[in-house]
C-alpha cells in the first residue's frame, strides 16, 4: 500500500493527512544497505515530503534537503506533483544507534525547493533545523510557513514509512475551543508500530472513534527514478574525448553513479569510441547540410 488520505474533523474544522508507504518506500531504498537509524530519518523525511507535495496546485516538484555537519551529511527527497518519489542519504562516519537527529546532523539547515513547470519558476527557502527529530523540525517549519498550528507524527523502518499530520484552521476555536487540544492529545497516543502497520480507516478509528471524521479518497504514491542515458552521454561528450580516454586508461572503464537512483552506467572502450565517433559524424553532417532556400 502506498496511499495518502486526507481527512477532516468536520465539527471542528481540523484537517489531517495520513500516509503509509510500503513497496514504493522499499523500492526507494533497495540495495542501499542503510543502517536502521538512517533508514528511519530518510523515511520520515520522505513522509513529510509527500504530505507537503500533495498540496501543490501546479505541475512540478518539491525537494527537501536536510544538510548537516555531523555523521549524516545529507538527506534529500524529491516528490513530483503527481506523487512520484525518490531520495538518497549521505553519511561521513558510522552512525550510533538511538541517537537524535540533532546529534547525527549537528547544526544544519533545511533547504526547501519548489519548482513550477507551468511557469518555469523556482522558489528556494532556507530554514533553520530545529528540534530533536524530523517531526519537530517540520512542525516548526509548517507552522511558520502556513501560519497554522501543525502537529506531526512520523515513523519509518525497512518495510514502511508513515506519517500523521494535523493542522488547526483559523476558525477551529470558534467551533470548539477545546477541540485542538483534545484531538492532538488523542493523536499523541499513536505508536510507531501503528503508524507503520494500520490502514487509514483503522488508525483513525483507533485514535478518534469518539469524533466525527470524514475520510477522503486515497491518493497513490509511487517510486520513480527515470533512466536518462542521453544526459550521461552529453556529460561525457562535454568532458571531451581526451579526458574520457584518460579515465579509461586509468580505470579500465568509465562508471557514472547516479546516487539519487542508485544506478551505475558503465562504458568500456568500444562504447566510448562509438559515442564520440557518432557525435563527430553528426557534427560533420550538420556542417555539410546546404542552407534552406528562402
Amino acid at each position: 500500500m502506498n496511499h495518502l488520505h486526507r481527512f477532516l474533523f468536520k465539527e471542528h474544522n481540523i484537517r489531517g493527512e495520513h500516509l503509509r508507504l510500503t513497496n514504493a518506500w522499499q523500492e526507494m531504498i533497495a540495495d542501499r544497505h542503510y543502517p536502521p537509524v538512517l533508514t528511519q530519518f530518510l523515511g520520515e523525511l520522505t513522509a513529510v515530503s509527500v504530505m507537503l507535495a500533495s498540496g501543490m496546485k501546479h505541475r512540478g516538484k518539491l525537494t527537501l534537503q536536510m544538510m548537516g555537519e555531523g555523521p549524516i551529511r545529507l538527506l534529500v527527497v524529491e516528490v513530483t506533483h503527481d506523487l512520484k518519489i525518490k531520495g538518497v542519504a549521505k553519511t561521513q562516519d558510522s552512525l550510533p544507534e538511538n541517537a537524535s537527529l540533532k546529534e547525527l546532523m549537528g547544526s544544519g539547515q533545511i533547504l526547501v525547493t519548489l519548482e513550477n513547470d507551468d511557469t518555469n519558476t523556482l522558489y528556494q527557502s532556507y530554514v533553520p533545523q530545529e528540534g530533536e527529530s524530523v517531526a519537530e523540525a517540520f512542525e516548526t517549519f509548517m507552522s511558520q510557513s502556513d501560519q497554522l498550528p501543525t502537529k506531526l507524527w512520523l515513523a519509518a523502518d525497512e518495510q514502511a514509512a508513515a506519517g500523521l499530520l494535523l493542522q488547526k484552521m483559523p476558525d477551529t476555536d470558534e467551533k470548539d475551543a477545546d477541540a485542538w487540544n483534545r484531538v492532538t492529545h488523542l493523536a499523541s497516543t499513536v505508536k510507531s508500530e501503528e503508524l507503520l502497520s494500520l490502514k487509514a480507516e483503522d488508525l483513525l478509528h483507533r485514535l478518534f472513534h469518539e469524533e466525527t471524521v470524514e475520510l477522503f479518497p486515497e491518493e497513490v504514491v509511487q517510486y520513480e527514478c527515470l533512466h536518462d542515458k542521453a544526459k550521461i552521454d552529453a556529460m561525457l561528450l562535454n568532458l571531451g574525448r581526451e579526458e574520457v580516454n584518460q579515465i579509461l586508461e586509468k580505470e579500465g572503464e568509465v562508471v557514472i553513479h547516479n546516487e539519487m537512483c542508485n544506478r551505475h552506467e558503465r562504458y568500456n572502450k568500444e562504447d566510448i569510441d562509438q559515442l564520440f565517433t557518432e557525435a563527430e559524424m553528426a557534427q560533420v553532417q550538420t556542417r555539410e547540410e546546404p542552407p534552406i532556400q528562402q
